[in-house]
């Protein structure tokens, strides 16, 4: 499985194809969610970034809205 950077995972952000996010060490591949179009999540997150600790105190959910999404890699620390 690919380890991902901070720097290329920004390369995922909606504008070139593909929109993965990161949560909790995972890479996930959000692309085909009608919720990150254009790879904003309700225009209050952007795509190609790490989003566990928007995900651990501002989420109106958890983690479990990742389940139908595969994992594409790992995040690199």
């Amino acid at each position: 499985m690919k380890e991902y950077t901070l720097e290329e995972l920004s390369e995922y952000n909606g504008k070139n194809g593909k929109i993965y996010i990161a949560y909790d060490g995972q890479v996930y591949d959000v692309s085909d969610s009608y919720m990150w179009e254009d790879g904003t999540h309700q225009g209050l997150h952007d795509s190609g970034q790490d989003l566990s600790d928007a995900m651990d105190n501002e989420a109106p959910h958890g983690p479990e809205v990742f389940k139908d999404y595969p994992v594409v890699g790992t995040l690199k620390k």
